[in-house]
């Protein structure tokens, strides 16, 4: 599963957006071709995609955001991409039929290695989140999608943490990560590292960015830090070594070390693996 703590969304049109996208360090670059890509153009940006995606990247891994389920091209988008290597984010996911769709639509069109990732971004995908995450066996993260949400909702601005953390239950319940959507601002600025924190502290895993500025601060924030990692490796071999005497917890100075903060640790641990 791709590592997702710093994730840049790329425009699939211009072309010279796309091009740009090749050198760019992120974890993951997810090329657009939904909302960056005006009607009229859909085919030519798909075309330019599946030939962008044949040459070399700098990020680890690459997605591509097709047009929505229900859109005229949603399934030319799959066909096309299926054998193409890159994870496919599927916007506007509603529930569980429109994962059911993507799968056998790949299968027949030779993308049964293809996986996917689901953006949350209506009322009732919101809802359906639970099922949705359990929903595909090729499904390795749920995005959250706040510009949609936001219209989907009749919000203007607020509070989105049950937004928040009604998707990272649905993917931890799933055993799939969980990413937060982009702050819609292209500067890394306080507002953004706020949110970032908060992202951060509720335990997603990642978070989408709109612009490369902001990249470092998502791997900063998304990465443990070495005494982070330093006391996740101590937990667990005390925990060990009380195994070993037949102990299930052990006290560590101030706090007892359970089962509960072993799997913290190993998260913390995974984590910061490259």
């Amino acid at each position: 599963m791709a590592r997702r703590r710093a994730c840049l969304v790329v425009p699939a049109a211009p072309e010279r957006k796309l091009d740009k996208g090749r050198g760019i360090d992120a974890d993951e670059i997810v090329l657009d071709l939904e909302d960056a890509v005006v009607p009229g153009a859909k085919d030519d940006g798909r075309d330019a995609v599946v030939q962008a995606l044949a040459g070399d990247w700098t990020a680890p891994a690459v997605a591509v955001r097709v047009n929505a389920i229900g859109t005229p091209w949603c399934h030319r988008d799959l066909i096309a991409l299926a054998e193409s290597g890159a994870t496919l984010v599927l916007p506007k996911v509603e529930g569980p039929g429109d994962l059911a769709f993507a799968d056998r639509l790949l299968d027949g069109a030779g993308g049964e290695r293809t996986r996917l990732v689901a953006l949350v971004e209506t009322a009732a995908g919101l809802q359906a989140a639970g099922e949705i995450a359990r929903s595909s066996g090729r499904l390795d993260a749920l995005v959250i999608g706040y510009a949609d949400l936001a219209a989907s909702l009749g919000r203007t601005s607020g509070d989105w943490r049950f937004a928040q953390e009604t998707l990272l239950l649905a993917a931890r319940a799933a055993g799939i990560q969980a990413i937060d959507g982009p702050h819609l601002t292209i500067r890394d600025d306080e507002r953004f590292r706020a949110a970032v924190a908060h992202a951060r502290e509720l335990g997603f895993d990642g978070k989408w960015a709109i612009h490369p500025a902001q990249l470092d601060a998502l791997r900063e924030a998304f990465t443990p830090t070495e005494q982070e990692v330093a006391e996740a490796r101590a937990a667990l071999d005390a925990l060990d070594r009380a195994a070993a005497e037949g102990a299930g917890a052990v006290a560590d100075g101030d706090r007892m070390l359970d089962e509960a903060l072993a799997v913290s640790a190993r998260r913390v641990i995974a984590q910061a693996e490259p």
